[in-house]
Formats: structure tokens, C-alpha cells, sequence
């Protein structure tokens, strides 16, 4: 029997955070990403151009037979996410409703803290799904855009990575969150500091993390895991020179990243 695979993609190297929780979750499921890099970054373009990006890369992608899709970028999940359930035949799943349902669920006092891109933060995405989720939940966000070229830099745990942090959180700290959600999947590698910083009662949700158990749960439902004896095969895909993404997605991974194919889409998200 041919097992497919399951597809991901991202705006650049962020989602590999997302990839890496899959490959522990279902270390035998094989995996196809797939990062924009050509286009980063996607949170300073429109709605409509960042839908029709996500379209040409679900198409490369199931043209490549997977079994599901990951929208591993918070910004495409804010806005991508309802055209692409649509217009698909396969499950797709965002980074946004995992993270907040799981946010929902842990807060005891109701004050959830979201952090995330200017892009995420502006599109309210992660304040509507929560409110969807408990309307009496008071959501408070912040932006923090310096985390990602700290994250990318491997910047994330020094003096200026710390003094960030604490400027960026200070009122969330403030308003006594409880519960604070990663709302960047830059995030979870700052995740030891923005724990320091925020205190030990403060329940931080890593919205990766909480991706790779929705994926797991579904394709469960679905009967569409492969055996635990496989072992899973993992191939990556750019749409600009790899040599950048090579390196700091080896950071992301801890130095497992395999080959990396450029490719280019047209406006059908095929190969030229």
C-alpha cells in the first residue's frame, strides 16, 4: 500500500517549528514542506494576494498526492484558511483554532495574553476564535515582531533576547494573563525565556504544539495514520534559493534538515 503524506507550508522557515512537533507526534508519517521564501513576508501583503499564494502552494502540494494540509503560517491561517476548506477535497488545518481551543480550555482566571506578528495581531484572528470559543474570555494581545529575527538568528538566550522580551511583555504581565499564547511559530524557540520572563503561573500555548496533536487526532478519525513501524521520509521545498533557508531551518531542527529543492509556481502551482 502507498501511504501518502501529509503537506505543510509556511511564508519562510517559521513552520518548521510546526513540522518538527508532527515528526514527534507521528515520527512514522513521511512529510512534504513547503516555504515561500521567494514572497516572505506574508504579513505585509493583502488578504487577497496571501489567498492566492496559499492556493498555488496547495496546488503544487496535491499534486504531489499528501493527505492532508498544515497552513503552518499564522497569517495565511487568519485569511487563507476559509477558501482553502473550500475549495479542497483533503482536511486542512490551520495554526489559529488549535491554539486557540487549546487556550480555552487552560485558563482558569479567563485573561489570555496573545502574542504574535503585527500581521497576526492586527487581523484579530486569534481574539475572534478564542471569544468563539469562551465569550467571557477577556483576550489581550501584543505585538512582538523583534522575535523573529532573534529566533532566526538563534538569538534566544542573551542579554538583548532578554531585555526584548521583558519590554514586549511587561503589560501583559500587568493585566495578570494567566494563559499566553505563542501566536508565531517563530515563538516556541524563545519559548524557555518568554517562560522566565512571564513567571511560573502563566500557562504558555505553543500553537505548534498544539497543531501536530490536531493533525494526529484527525488523520486517526480519518483511518488515514500509517503504521507506528514506518519510519517517515521528509522532503523540502523553497521557492528561492535554498542556501538561507538551509541555515537557520538546521537551527529550528537541531541540524536535521534534508536536501532542499528550489522550485517556481506559476499561477497554476506547477513547476517552470
Amino acid at each position: 500500500m502507498t501511504w501518502k503524506s501529509i503537506g505543510i507550508f509556511d511564508s519562510g522557515v517559521g513552520g518548521l517549528t510546526v513540522l518538527r512537533e508532527i515528526m514527534q507526534v507521528l515520527p512514522q508519517e513521511d512529510t512534504l514542506y513547503f516555504g515561500d521564501t521567494a514572497r516572505v513576508p506574508y504579513g505585509s501583503k493583502s488578504p487577497e494576494t496571501v489567498t492566492r499564494y496559499a492556493g498555488e502552494i496547495a496546488s503544487f502540494l496535491i499534486k504531489r498526492d499528501i493527505k492532508l494540509l498544515v497552513v503552518a503560517c499564522n497569517t495565511a491561517s487568519a485569511v487563507a484558511l476559509p477558501t482553502l476548506k473550500r475549495t479542497l477535497s483533503i482536511p486542512v488545518v490551520g495554526v489559529i483554532e488549535p491554539g486557540a481551543r487549546r487556550a480555552a480550555q487552560v485558563t482558569r482566571s479567563g485573561r489570555i495574553g496573545v502574542i504574535g506578528t503585527s500581521g497576526t495581531i492586527r487581523s484579530s484572528a486569534y481574539t475572534r476564535a478564542i471569544k468563539r470559543l469562551n465569550p467571557d474570555a477577556e483576550v489581550l494581545t501584543r505585538a512582538c515582531p523583534l522575535f523573529v529575527p532573534l529566533a532566526e538568528e538563534g538569538w534566544t538566550d542573551n542579554q538583548v533576547a532578554r531585555l526584548t522580551a521583558e519590554t514586549y511583555l511587561q503589560e501583559l504581565k500587568d493585566a495578570a494573563v494567566d494563559t499566553l499564547v505563542l501566536g508565531c511559530t517563530h515563538y516556541p524557540l524563545l519559548k524557555t525565556m518568554i517562560a522566565e520572563v512571564m513567571g511560573p503561573d502563566v500557562t504558555l500555548v505553543d500553537s505548534a504544539e498544539e497543531t501536530a496533536l490536531t493533525v494526529a487526532a484527525i488523520l486517526a478519525d480519518k483511518k488515514l495514520l500509517r503504521p507506528p513501524s514506518e519510519k517517515g521520509n521528509h522532503s523540502y521545498y523553497v521557492s528561492d534559493i535554498p542556501a538561507g533557508f538551509v541555515r537557520v531551518g538546521n537551527r529550528f531542527l537541531g541540524g536535521k534538515l534534508g536536501d532542499v529543492f528550489q522550485v517556481s509556481l506559476d499561477e497554476e502551482g506547477v513547476i517552470v
